[in-house]
């Protein structure tokens, strides 16, 4: 049994209401075992926690003495534990002890971490009025009192969340009521789960709809008895039995023919849709006709009952889109549409919906984001919703859509599946190598400057780049002479005096101006080039038309993040995310692994094209300190392109040196004029960041905010 079973984790505890837990690893699929205690069989319960483990838990007796757990098939003995009240005991205090523990590793470890903070964000010269703020933020971190946040990836969290802003619907009576078929492929769903789905559409508010299933050839009985007795039950509900077995996307198509609606809404036969998804999507569609394409949040549902790994997704964002199928459930699309793109194509069974709304996509531009979870996935034996790995090649068929749509646009890329993550990333090729003007502005402080110019010209694999240093009223005579000694050193290497008082906008704009390439990066004297394709990365993402700035993953000298996009109205005006994460983290859903869709990117490092630079005026000169480069970012989404952050583009960022705080005296006055200055232009766009769904917190990314507190 030791080559099927590996013990991860085995014990009981609670000392007044005993509860086995026995984690194992094995690689059968279909694990079927049997709980004794004292030689009986007890109910359990057993949930997938990834691709090889699972997790039995089941409730004793005090008085049970003997648990065993058997191979069901093999009437092999897997495990046997005896219950005794003195192990049980100690368990209970051996974890309290480990509480303590942690409890102080976290109080040294929010010390460390709030220390290196202060000092680089302020140097220790904090602002008396943000004093308060720090001290009880170090309270509630090292305390875990007053907690600010719910992590929607903590299942307790979740629910907590979900309780607290149990949604309350106000139903209107609604002008346009169209048709919305349901589709749904079933193969051998069980009876109480294919029962549960399809009374999830009865169930809805909203009537005007149809179910078209199609079922596809199933060989449990119970299925078919479930789907005539349904048949029976509700005129709206449509019937095709296949003939033969022709898996997901042909039984798909198969229930789209039968469809009469005006719209296609795609579900899976074992998941479940909210009594309101239905009319959430016939009151957006009240208030613009037009829309092809309506998608929503979702989460899933685990064999537990509890619901968990929300998708708080952003609008729609057609780079994140080419990583990875962000979209997914619940998708209406119109029929239109649909035939017109030949719904789903068989070739990529196991990621045929991907492939679908990438075709969908490329046929319009009418797409619709609803930021509510009006889907829930069943996490189900054979769902990919419990695990990815029981469509192994679901991956494979991921990229080859992915490659397909490149093709189908007239793309040349290739296609790259992530290490870590189960998502892709896209290199953009290119015949020629655009020139391409690195912009950095300085004023002295030298040694910096030679690390950063230093790193690009021994490490850059690009070749077709000229550096236009911006100085900014150098007086050292050290830096003089770096700047006479590297333009003979280098023919691509230049300086453009800029003798005023210190405007990064301005300094930056006439840098622009002097320069020759047809692409720009703006890149701060304080950065160092880790990627050695740094260059041919970004510029390969700069040269799409919808894309305006391209941003990369800076990290501090420690490792951990300063740079991975930028949320607007975080914290204010705006703010990166993920700061302070380590270098390896994947992210939500893989944001620090994959290309994704922002409303910024820092201009400590950010690439664009020179004609969209200068269509929409450059950098802002009245933002002379801060904010200009989220006010440049905003203007670029205004004309219709789209920022990406790249997380496979690295430098090393080592702050602004050179230029000073902004915490003291007339800079901080001036930091207070220009965040006044960003809510009086962009009051709407900084408040409603299309990019970071709204039931993220605004005080913490990708968190969920508790109830009632600050």
């Amino acid at each position: 049994m030791k080559e099927k079973y590996k013990i991860v984790e085995k014990n009981i505890c609670g000392i007044n209401n005993p509860r086995l837990v026995l984690k194992i690893k094995t690689d059968i699929l279909d694990i079927k075992i049997k709980v004794l205690s004292d030689s009986k069989k007890i109910e359990y319960e057993l949930l997938q926690l990834d691709k090889d483990t699972v997790m039995i838990t089941a409730d004793l007796g005090k008085d049970d003495k003997v648990i065993e757990v058997y191979d069901k098939e093999k009437k092999e003995l897997i495990l046997q534990l005896k219950n005794r009240l003195i192990s049980r005991v100690f368990d209970k205090v051996f974890s309290f002890i480990k509480k303590v523990c942690a409890r102080i590793r976290v109080v040294f470890y929010v010390l460390g971490r709030g220390t290196k903070f202060l000092w680089r964000e302020y140097h220790f010269l904090v602002p008396i009025s943000l004093w308060g703020k720090y001290f009880m933020d170090f309270i509630h971190k090292a305390t875990g009192s007053g907690a600010k946040f719910y992590n929607p990836f903590y299942v307790d969290d979740y629910n907590k969340w979900l309780k607290e802003n149990e949604r309350k619907v106000e139903y209107q009576k609604l002008k346009y009521n169209p048709k919305i078929s349901i589709v749904i492929p079933v193969y051998n769903a069980t009876s109480k789960v294919l029962s549960e789905c399809i009374d999830s559409i009865l169930n809805q508010k909203y009537s005007n709809f149809e179910i078209c299933l199609a079922d596809d050839k199933s060989t449990n009985k119970s299925t078919i008895e479930t789907l005539k007795e349904y048949e029976k039950k509700d005129k709206r509900i449509k019937i095709v039995y296949r003939k033969k077995n022709g898996h997901i996307s042909k039984a798909t198509n198969s229930a789209i023919e039968m469809a009469t609606g005006e719209f296609i809404g795609f579900m899976d036969n074992d998941d479940l849709l909210t009594e309101d998804a239905l009319y959430q999507v016939v009151k957006v569609l009240n208030e613009d006709k037009s829309l092809d394409l309506i998608y929503s949040d979702e989460d899933k549902l685990d064999i537990n009952g509890k619901f968990r790994d929300p998708h708080f997704k952003p609008d729609f964002s057609p780079d994140t889109l080419l990583s990875l199928n962000y979209v997914c459930h619940f998708v209406v699309v119109r029929k239109k549409i649909v035939d017109q793109v030949g719904g789903l194509d068989s070739r990529f069974d196991g990621s045929q919906d991907y492939d679908f709304l990438l075709r969908v996509t490329e046929n319009t531009n009418s797409i619709y984001h609803i930021p509510l979870v009006l889907y829930h996935w069943r996490m189900v034996e054979g769902s990919t919703a419990l695990s990815g790995d029981n469509k192994e090649y679901a991956s494979d068929k991921g990229k080859l859509a992915i490659e397909e749509a490149l093709k189908r646009r007239a793309i040349k890329g290739e296609v790259e599946k992530d290490k870590v993550s189960t998502y892709y990333k896209v290199r953009y090729l290119y015949d020629k190598e655009p020139l391409i003007s690195i912009i950095i502005p300085t004023r002295d402080y030298v040694d910096i400057l030679k690390k950063c110019i230093d790193s690009i010209y021994e490490k850059t694999t690009y070749k077709n780049f000229e550096i236009i240093v911006a100085n900014n009223d150098s007086k050292e005579e050290e830096t003089l002479k770096f700047f006479k000694e590297y333009k003979k050193k280098y023919k691509n290497f230049k300086v453009v005096d800029c003798i005023m008082d210190f405007n990064y906008s301005k300094i930056n704009n006439i840098a622009v101006s002097k320069s020759k390439g047809e692409y720009i990066v703006l890149l701060n004297n304080d950065t160092e080039i880790i990627t050695e394709d740094w260059l041919s990365i970004m510029v390969g993402y700069a040269m799409q038309e919808h894309i305006g700035t391209v941003g990369a993953k800076l990290l501090y000298p420690d490792y951990t993040v300063q740079h991975a996009g930028v949320i607007l109205g975080l914290g204010g005006v705006a703010s990166h995310a993920y700061i302070g994460s380590p270098r390896d983290d994947i992210g939500m859903y893989g944001r620090l692994r994959v290309p994704y869709n922002y409303s910024a990117n820092t201009a400590a490092c950010m690439m664009i094209k020179k004609s969209k630079f200068l269509e929409v005026g450059g950098l802002e000169e009245d933002l002379m300190v801060a904010y200009n480069d989220i006010d440049f970012n905003i203007k670029i989404l205004e004309k219709g392109y789209y920022n990406v952050f790249l997380p496979q583009v690295e430098l090393m960022h080592y702050e602004s040196k050179s230029r000073g705080l902004d915490t003291t005296g007339e800079k901080y006055k001036r930091f207070k004029i220009e965040s006044k200055y960003m809510f009086d232009k962009w009051d709407n766009i900084l408040n409603n960041d299309r990019f970071y769904n709204p039931n993220f917190s605004k005080k913490g990314w990708f968190m969920l905010d508790r109830k009632n507190k600050d």
